[in-house]
C-alpha cells in the first residue's frame, strides 16, 4: 500500500491545505520522464518520514485548475505546504538528498 495521496482539484484543499503539518505535493504527468524516475523517490520518503510530512500526488493535467491557481509551468514541481501556505517549490527532477534537505526543517 502506497504512503502517497492521489490529490484531485476537488480535494486539494481539504487533503493540502487544512493538513495538520507539512505537506509535500509532487506534481506530475504520466508522460513526464523525469516525473516517472523520481516517482520511486517520492514513495521511499513516505514509507521513511510519513508520520512527519504527508506526500501527495497531483496528475497536473488531469487538475488544471490547481496547477493553474499555484503558478506551475513545469513539471515535476514539489510544492511544500505548511498551514495551508506554500512554503518551498522545486522545479525540475530532484534527487532524494534534494528533496530531504527541502523538508529537513520539518524532519527535527
Amino acid at each position: 500500500m502506497s504512503n502517497v495521496t492521489a490529490v484531485t482539484d476537488a480535494t486539494f484543499d481539504a487533503e493540502v491545505l487544512q493538513a495538520d503539518g507539512p505537506v509535500l505535493v509532487d506534481i506530475w504527468a504520466t508522460w513526464c520522464a523525469p516525473c516517472r524516475r523520481t516517482e520511486p523517490i517520492i514513495e521511499e520518503l513516505a514509507a521513511e518520514h510519513g508520520e512527519m510530512v504527508k506526500f501527495v500526488k497531483l496528475d497536473a493535467d488531469a487538475n488544471t485548475d490547481t496547477v493553474t491557481r499555484y503558478g506551475v509551468v513545469s513539471i515535476p514541481t514539489f510544492n511544500v505546504y505548511r498551514d495551508g501556505e506554500l512554503e518551498k517549490s522545486l522545479v525540475g527532477a530532484q534527487t532524494k538528498k534534494q528533496l530531504l534537505d527541502a523538508l529537513s526543517v520539518y524532519l527535527g
